[in-house]
C-alpha cells in the first residue's frame, strides 16, 4: 500500500463518520461535507491504486 491508498481511506472513513453525524443530528451541511470528503477519499484511494497497478506493471 502507498500513501495515497492509506491517506484516502482515512478520508473515507472520515467522511462516512461525518455524514453518519449529519444525519443524526439533522445537520445537512455537516451531511454533505461528510459526503464530499468521503468521495474524495475515494478518489484519492483509487490514485493510489493506480499507482500501484502501474508500478507493478512496470
Amino acid at each position: 500500500m502507498n500513501k495515497d491508498q492509506v491517506q484516502g481511506k482515512i478520508e473515507e472513513i472520515k467522511g462516512k463518520a461525518k455524514e453518519a453525524a449529519g444525519v443524526i443530528l439533522d445537520d445537512e451541511a455537516m451531511e454533505m461535507e461528510g459526503n464530499v470528503q468521503k468521495n474524495v477519499g475515494k478518489t484519492q484511494s483509487g490514485f493510489g491504486n493506480l499507482k500501484e497497478d502501474i508500478k507493478k506493471s512496470l
